[in-house]
C-alpha cells in the first residue's frame, strides 16, 4: 500500500493528472454549489468553515503535488491557484439568487491553502529526490 500511495502522490509522471483532477473537482464544487438547496443540505452535516477548509485544503494538496519546482515555489503556485479558484467560487455564488458570495469564505479558502502548502513544502521530499528513486 505505501508503494501505491507513493506512486499516486509523488510520481512526477502523474503531475498533470493531479492538476486535472484538482480542476475537475473544482468544477464539481461549482456545479454542486449551484444546485438550489444543496448547500443547505450539506450544511446540516458540517458548517461552512469546515466545508471550505477541507475542500480547498484538498485542492491545494493536489495542486502542490501537481506542480514542479522547489517546495516554496510549489506552495506559492498552490496558494495562487486556490486564491483564484476560491474567488471564482464566490463570484459564481454572487450571481445566484439563493446564494451569496462572501469574502470571509474566500479568506478561509486561502488560509487552508496556506496551511496545507506550507506543511507540504516541509514534508514532501524535493522533486529531484523522487526522480532519483
Amino acid at each position: 500500500m505505501p508503494a501505491v500511495l507513493s506512486l499516486l502522490l509523488l510520481d512526477p509522471r502523474l503531475r498533470p493528472a493531479r492538476i486535472k483532477l484538482a480542476l475537475l473537482l473544482y468544477a464539481g464544487v461549482i456545479v454542486a454549489g449551484s444546485i438550489p438547496g444543496a448547500r443547505a443540505e450539506v450544511g446540516e452535516f458540517a458548517p461552512g468553515v469546515v466545508l471550505h477548509g477541507l475542500t480547498y485544503a484538498f485542492l491545494s494538496m493536489l495542486w502542490f503535488l501537481g506542480s514542479s519546482g522547489s517546495g516554496p515555489v510549489r506552495a506559492a503556485k498552490a496558494v495562487l491557484a486556490i486564491a483564484l479558484m476560491g474567488a471564482g467560487d464566490e463570484l459564481v455564488q454572487s450571481f445566484l439568487p439563493y446564494r451569496s458570495g462572501a469574502v470571509a469564505d474566500w479568506m478561509i479558502d486561502v488560509a487552508a491553502a496556506c496551511l496545507t502548502s506550507t506543511a507540504l513544502a516541509f514534508l514532501v521530499p524535493p522533486a529531484e529526490a523522487t526522480r532519483r528513486r
